[in-house]
């Protein structure tokens, strides 16, 4: 007899960010990732005049996302502080719950957050 895991509720859980380098242009946020994690992959792989490293930019919502998770916040306090802010472009409290937990679940699917 199998057991199954009992299901968590998305917005229960708690994001923590995966990637430590991103910088800050404004309202926008880019994340710094790396090709390879190795140094000696990065010296004997990548090409002298190639960036060692991959360039995610994030839209404004997005941006937004990434500026508050902290690890300490769960989904639900994001979203809702997301749907309060009067700068946000979301209107609808539930077009701002589906955009953000699936904007997260692509955050964690790429590993850049994982979940507590």
């Amino acid at each position: 007899m199998l057991l199954r895991k009992p299901k968590k509720n998305f917005l229960d859980m708690v994001p923590v960010r995966n990637i430590t380098e991103f910088n800050r242009e404004g309202d926008k946020i880019t994340l710094t990732i790396p090709k390879f994690k190795s140094e000696w992959m990065r010296k004997w792989l990548i090409p002298a005049n190639r960036s060692k490293y991959f360039r995610i930019h994030l839209d404004e919502t997005g941006s937004k996302v990434w500026l508050l998770i902290d690890g300490i916040r769960n989904t639900e306090e994001i979203c809702n502080l997301l749907s309060n802010s009067g700068a946000s472009p979301l209107n609808a409290d539930d077009s701002a719950d589906l955009r953000v937990t699936e904007f997260l679940r692509q955050l964690y699917r790429n590993r850049f957050i994982v979940f507590k």
